[in-house]
C-alpha cells in the first residue's frame, strides 16, 4: 500500500498545493508508484497531513500533464500503448540531442559530479539486479543534466516525455540486458559532458536513443506478446 510522508507546511513562495504536486511528482519519477497502484486524494490526504483539496487539485495538474488518468476509483498511471512509446521515442529523439549539447556547453563541475554518482549508483544497482534502484539513479541522472539546459521549456519538455513512461519502463528495465545498454549509454553521455563537447554530445545522445529505443522494444515485445503486433512509426537506426 502506498504512503507518504508528511510535508511540512509551504512557505510564501510556494503554495501547497505545489508542495503536494512535486512530492507526487518525485514519486513518480522514481518509479515508487507502480501502474496497480491507485491514488485517492483523501488517503493521500491524511498520509501528508494536509485538506482534501489542495491533493485533489495536484491530482488535476498531474492528469491534465499527462503523468496520471483519472478512473471511476481515484487515479492512476496511464496505460500507454505500443504506438504511444513510438510517439514518445519520436519526440524524444527530436528534442533531446539538442538539449545535451546545450548541458554540455554549460555543465559545471559540481553537476558533472553528481552525474557521476548517479551513474556509479546506476550500475551498483544493475549489478545487484535491483531495478527499482536503476531506474531512481537513471532519473537522478536525467534530472542533473537537464538542470544544465539553458532552456526551461525544452528541459521541462523533455522531462514530462520521459516521466511517462516510468512504469512501462520499470517491466522492461527487469532485462539485465536492457539496463546494460542503458549503463553504457549513461557512460558514453558523461564523458562527453566532462569534456564539454558540444557535437559528441549531440551525436551520442541521438545514438543513446536509438539504442534504448531498439532494446526498450525488444523488451516490450518479450513481456507484452499480445500489444506488439505493429511496428514503431519512428526510424529507425538502419532507415
Amino acid at each position: 500500500m502506498l504512503s507518504f510522508s508528511r510535508i511540512t507546511r509551504p512557505v510564501r513562495t510556494q503554495s501547497l498545493r505545489t508542495q503536494v504536486y512535486e512530492t507526487l511528482l518525485e514519486r513518480i519519477q522514481q518509479g515508487a508508484i507502480g501502474r496497480a497502484d491507485r491514488l485517492l486524494d483523501l488517503e493521500i490526504a491524511s498520509d501528508l497531513g494536509v485538506s482534501r483539496m489542495p491533493v485533489r487539485e495536484a491530482l488535476l495538474r498531474l492528469t491534465h500533464e499527462g503523468y496520471l488518468a483519472g478512473t471511476s476509483r481515484g487515479f492512476m498511471l496511464p496505460t500507454l500503448t505500443y504506438e504511444d512509446m513510438s510517439e514518445i521515442f519520436e519526440v524524444r529523439k527530436l528534442l533531446e540531442p539538442r538539449a545535451a549539447a546545450m548541458a554540455a556547453r554549460d555543465i559545471q563541475d559540481e553537476q558533472l559530479q553528481q552525474l557521476a554518482t548517479a551513474r556509479d549508483q546506476a550500475q551498483e544497482a544493475h549489478h545487484a539486479s535491483n531495478s527499482g534502484r536503476f531506474i531512481r539513479a537513471n532519473s537522478d541522472f536525467r534530472q542533473v543534466w537537464l538542470q544544465a539546459v539553458s532552456n526551461g521549456r525544452l528541459s521541462s519538455t523533455i522531462n514530462r516525455f520521459a516521466d511517462h513512461v516510468q512504469a512501462v519502463r520499470f517491466d522492461t528495465l527487469q532485462s539485465a540486458a536492457t539496463r546494460e545498454i542503458a549503463l553504457a549509454g549513461l557512460g558514453r553521455i558523461l564523458l562527453t559532458f566532462q569534456h564539454h563537447d558540444v557535437l559528441e554530445a549531440q551525436d551520442c545522445m541521438a545514438r543513446f536513443l536509438v539504442d534504448s529505443e531498439d532494446a526498450f522494444f525488444k523488451a516490450w515485445r518479450d513481456t507484452h506478446p499480445a500489444k506488439s503486433d505493429s511496428k514503431p512509426k519512428g526510424l529507425s537506426a538502419s532507415q
